[in-house]
């Protein structure tokens, strides 16, 4: 279709390979502009929920995930002296109520699956980006070694320090108070109970620590967090030290000391977020995943939002034309900015919580976590895991705008 508009992606995280894969099984084209020169594995562990799982297997991914993934079975809460504290099945209640599992997977086989779906003709590795204007109708991106791009649609899935967001607004990210270690152990290292396909978390007071096992079972990944006294560089590479590890978690019960005494390699970074943003889209440039709403990891909800961006701007583009992606943009921001700032709020909202003294509000919080756990807590999450994104949607009376 000669009137298909030039969409230049920026970034090869989650949300733009899955933003490529979505585009390309609707049959409009893009290019993936990536900084680095070559797709390294980064990170640990990420859960899928189902309102991104579904999606990633009707786009192709259901093989490499039941193959690199690991279909959760449960989620169990424990106070950090070791007693439990609720527990929310998954498993076939997710599938049935929600059309998908919780999976667990490292990001780096997430990444290479969809860089696998995607193929190598859209990417173009080496290429940092270093702003973007507008010349007519045109956008075009200037990047660090003199070339230049010109395209109808930019869109921004380069992480928290976005360049395509400082095209939106002037701002800069929030730094939280505290800093997570992440690391990934391999499961012979640890007690038979790390084998089992659950997710475990330990509240305690000022920080919490959660594992999951990926990569098919064979490794567990973990993320520990806690207060860290300044702020530091939020990246995914910055080496910790397991030392202080053990130290941050002395005493905790459960697999907590297993895992942090059986850890050699730890990375740990500040953890950041940004104020909502309430512009999502100018002229012919928009934003999705950390680039528009980068959550603290309090949810869960990081890459699965990112996921269901992708899908929605995709379903949108689907047959469009060139004049028609203003119009889409304000479509798209509407469908999707109420729903992220309400996550990206929660997940604010959840540090305190989480992060209790022992004391009577602690107290409290755990009976008020025993009540809505089970399969009525599973169920009370309709609203997150059911969410369709991408689903049609009826225009208003006057025909002038879309509802949900």
């Amino acid at each position: 279709m000669t009137d298909q508009p030039r969409i230049a992606v920026v970034g090869s995280g989650v949300g733009g390979l899955t933003l490529a894969a979505a585009l390309a099984a609707s049959g409009t084209r893009c290019e993936v502009f990536e900084q680095t020169r070559s797709m390294a594995e980064i990170g640990a562990g990420v859960q899928l929920a189902p309102n991104a799982a579904r999606h990633l297997r009707r786009l192709g991914l259901q093989p490499a995930l039941r193959e690199l993934a690991v279909a959760i079975e449960e989620m169990r809460v424990y106070h950090w002296a070791g007693g439990l504290i609720a527990g929310t099945p998954f498993g076939l209640a997710c599938e049935k109520l929600y059309g998908a599992p919780y999976y667990a997977v490292h990001r780096a086989d997430l990444q290479g699956a969809l860089l696998r779906l995607v193929g190598p003709e859209p990417l173009r590795l080496g290429h940092k980006l270093q702003g973007v204007s507008r010349d007519g109708e045109d956008m075009v991106l200037t990047f660090a070694d003199g070339t230049t791009h010109r395209a109808d649609l930019v869109v921004g899935a380069d992480g928290i320090h976005s360049v395509v967001r400082e095209s939106l607004v002037l701002d800069a990210p929030v730094f939280s108070g505290l800093g997570v270690f992440r690391g990934l152990v391999p499961v012979g290292r640890l007690p038979a109970p790390a084998r089992e396909p659950l997710i475990r978390m330990w509240l305690g007071p000022g920080r919490h620590f959660v594992c999951y096992p990926v990569a098919g079972g064979r490794l567990m990944s973990f993320a520990a967090i806690a207060p860290l006294g300044e702020a530091g560089a939020e990246s995914w590479s910055a080496a910790g030290d397991p030392a202080e590890l053990v130290a941050a978690f002395d005493g905790w019960h459960g697999l907590v000391s297993d895992i942090t005494h059986a850890t050699d390699t730890v990375r740990r970074w500040a953890l950041y977020d940004r104020p909502e943003l309430h512009t999502w889209s100018a002229n012919r440039l928009t934003v999705l995943g950390d680039a528009a709403h980068p959550m603290l990891p309090f949810m869960a909800q990081g890459a699965n939002q990112a996921v269901e961006d992708a899908v929605e701007l995709a379903s949108l583009l689907a047959g469009a034309r060139r004049d028609e992606v203003p119009d889409l943009l304000a479509r798209y921001e509407k469908a999707r900015a109420p729903r992220t700032a309400a996550i990206q709020q929660g997940s604010r909202g959840h540090a305190d919580s989480m992060h209790l003294a022992d004391g009577p509000q602690q107290r409290e919080r755990d009976r008020a976590m025993r009540r809505a756990a089970g399969l009525t807590g599973l169920r009370e999450r309709a609203w997150l895991y059911g969410h369709e994104a991408g689903a049609p949607r009826r225009t208003d009376q006057a025909g002038t705008g879309v509802v949900s």
